[in-house]
């Protein structure tokens, strides 16, 4: 099925950022993401890299099949901000949240990059597309 918004026209600079990565984080772009994330105690989140990632996971017995970029960087960090300690109680849990979250079976391979833009659109949040580059 093809997207919605697949015959949209875009900024230069994003279709730049589309023909290199994807609809899918990358470095620059997962940091500036966890930039704006807060944990509920008001803090600044801080980025995993992508190392920390594959262990945490793999210390967890979990498995991600659609792995891309930074796209679990990013749902593990919105995972630990948003649920730790509330829906997500331990590190297992976070781990298999960013499974279930990626891998969804009916989802789409590009949810954590579409339900990013989306929040930016929300909250009013421009990205600077040359700068993600």
């Amino acid at each position: 099925m093809e997207r919605l918004d697949s015959r949209s026209k875009y900024p230069s600079d994003l279709e730049e950022y589309l023909g290199t990565y994807g609809m899918h984080f990358n470095k620059k772009l997962y940091h500036f993401a966890v930039s704006m994330m807060k944990n509920h105690k008001g803090e600044t989140m801080q980025p995993w890299d992508l190392d920390r990632v594959d262990e945490f996971l793999k210390f967890n017995g979990v498995s991600v099949k659609n792995k891309v970029g930074y796209d679990v960087a990013y749902v593990l960090t919105m995972g630990l901000a948003d649920y730790f300690g509330s829906s997500i109680p331990d590190d297992k849990h976070l781990a298999l949240f960013a499974q279930d979250y990626c891998d969804d079976p009916d989802g789409s391979p590009t949810r954590a990059f579409d339900e990013f833009i989306a929040k930016c659109v929300a909250l009013g949040e421009p990205v600077f597309w040359s700068e993600m580059l």
